[in-house]
């Protein structure tokens, strides 16, 4: 099914005061959405300020690409946290299996391709 990607951001609505403990609890639905499936995951959207839990992806690289806004993607290499600030049209590849956060998040509107499994961590992990 044919989706526009302006229609699908549209459709998301800003999510203020995301906190790394809303992944494993309720949380507003309304947020984040599927503009297509791809390959072993999807391209999602999201809108959001605020901090993000840790996660990563066994099976590929991540794709994280800024349409809006402002962030700061964390990747834990090597047990050590480099920090990669992304404003608008701005882009970072996400190794397979690195284990990755955002911060400080300011009203940003994000698009990724996600590769499926995704592992969650409140606490920052061992890499």
């Amino acid at each position: 099914m044919k989706k526009s990607l302006t229609e699908v951001l549209s459709s998301v609505r800003h999510l203020p005061g995301r906190t790394p403990a809303m992944a494993f609890g309720d949380q507003p639905a309304d947020w984040f959405a599927e503009v297509a499936p791809y390959r072993d995951g999807g391209m999602f959207v999201s809108y959001y300020s605020g901090s993000s839990e840790w996660e990563r992806h066994p099976n590929g690289d991540e794709l994280v690409m800024v349409l809006e806004g402002s962030t700061t993607a964390i990747l834990l290499i090597h047990d050590k946290e480099e920090r990669v600030f992304l404003t608008e049209n701005e882009l970072v590849v996400v190794p397979q299996g690195v284990w990755h956060r955002f911060e400080n998040s300011e009203r940003l509107k994000v698009m990724t391709i996600t590769p499926q499994p995704t592992d969650h961590s409140l606490e920052k992990p061992e890499s």
